[in-house]
């Protein structure tokens, strides 16, 4: 037992170290899954049609689309058999027609780990009354801002960062960055485009290498030293088309492609240093009431034993109930178990209602 943890915080210490002096092809990781269960549902193929709350994440431009002039939601998801917990919370307002304010918290977390440093104590005993626990999670925080355009059907937006990672109290980062969006409505066509850590997400690590460093010198561990991991810049680009199939049926396809620009990834379209991951998702909704939603996605190359290559690829499934002001928003995530990914269960919540405004528009 008392293995299994030194293994655990080497592992999440030493990759701050490592991080600062490689490059950081898969910093801050956790902001890349995903919030909200249309978006997950739709294999994360919504940067250019995204209206609610859930837009602080996936295009902060899309919070101006919205219906009414407050929302406020929230998601949660499980990973790894319930080891890891997702959770995400937010609320948009929309100052006036002309521009919209956000505010949300994203938090990815493993706790009750066991702390068996001091399973043995001075004397050689095992000492079971001192396993303590902690909690290893990362915590973002978007501020959000949108505003119209004097391009009609134009908006764009930008999102301020805030990130905290800690380790229990072993060790922890703080973090700051900028994303910047747009999305440009034409007729039934919609245009969305994301730059995410557009100037690129700095993490300064910082260990208490206090708590560890006697077991970690006995048992011949290096210890980390502070150092700074960057998040690269990666763009997400969207494109779809709504569809009106007779009065009360519709259907809205999009098209979307993820750029990273920080070396090649194992994604269909790979080169150094921009790789592209594709992904498409497709809504179909009744009476803007039921909505039945489905998407790929996270296509990637599996190596076999054989020296050959087989292709994995990550089916989504969602529905959804919009009644008034409520919404209620599931997805079932790598359906068939076709890709490496973890399939999740993913519910996703919002209320949106309209506030008194000196806007009469509103």
């Amino acid at each position: 037992m008392q293995l299994r943890t030194k293994l655990i915080i080497i592992l999440i210490l030493i990759s701050g170290n490592i991080f600062a002096q490689i490059a950081p092809k898969y910093s801050n990781e956790f902001l890349a899954i995903g919030v909200g269960g249309r978006a997950l549902g739709m294999g994360n193929s919504v940067v250019a049609g995204v209206n609610d709350v859930t837009g602080i994440y996936w295009n902060p431009a899309g919070i101006l689309n919205n219906e009414r002039s407050f929302e406020i939601g929230g998601m949660h998801s499980e990973y790894f058999a319930g080891i890891a917990k997702y959770d995400f919370i937010g609320g948009t307002y929309k100052v006036d027609g002309n521009s919209a304010i956000g505010l949300s918290m994203i938090r990815f977390g493993v706790d009750d780990i066991p702390n068996t440093l001091d399973l043995i104590d001075s004397d050689g005993n095992i000492r079971y009354d001192r396993i303590s626990s902690f909690s290893v999670a990362d915590y973002a925080f978007l501020f959000s801002y949108a505003r119209k355009s004097p391009i009609e059907g134009l908006n764009y937006g930008a999102n301020i960062k805030l990130i905290r990672r800690k380790a229990g109290e072993f060790g922890g980062a703080w973090g700051f960055g900028f994303d910047v969006g747009t999305q440009y409505y034409m007729g039934n066509w919609r245009f969305g485009l994301m730059a995410r850590d557009i100037t690129s997400t700095f993490n300064a690590w910082s260990f208490n290498t206090e708590t560890f460093e006697d077991v970690f010198l006995e048992t011949g561990n290096e210890i980390p030293e502070n150092g700074l991991e960057l998040t690269l810049p990666k763009l997400l680009v969207g494109a779809g088309y709504v569809f009106i199939v007779k009065e009360k049926f519709s259907a809205y396809p999009e098209l979307g492609f993820d750029l990273s620009f920080d070396g090649k990834r194992n994604t269909v379209i790979s080169s150094d240093p921009i790789s592209i991951d594709p992904h498409l998702g497709v809504e179909f909704g009744y009476n803007n009431l039921v909505f039945l939603r489905a998407g790929v996605g996270n296509f990637q190359n599996i190596p076999e034993f054989d020296n050959t290559q087989s292709l994995s690829w990550q089916p989504n499934l969602g529905v959804g109930v919009h009644f008034r002001g409520l919404k209620i928003d599931y997805a079932f995530t790598d359906i068939g178990d076709q890709s490496i990914a973890q399939y999740s269960h993913v519910f996703s919540l919002s209320y949106r209602f309209d506030l008194k405004t000196k806007n009469p528009s509103l």
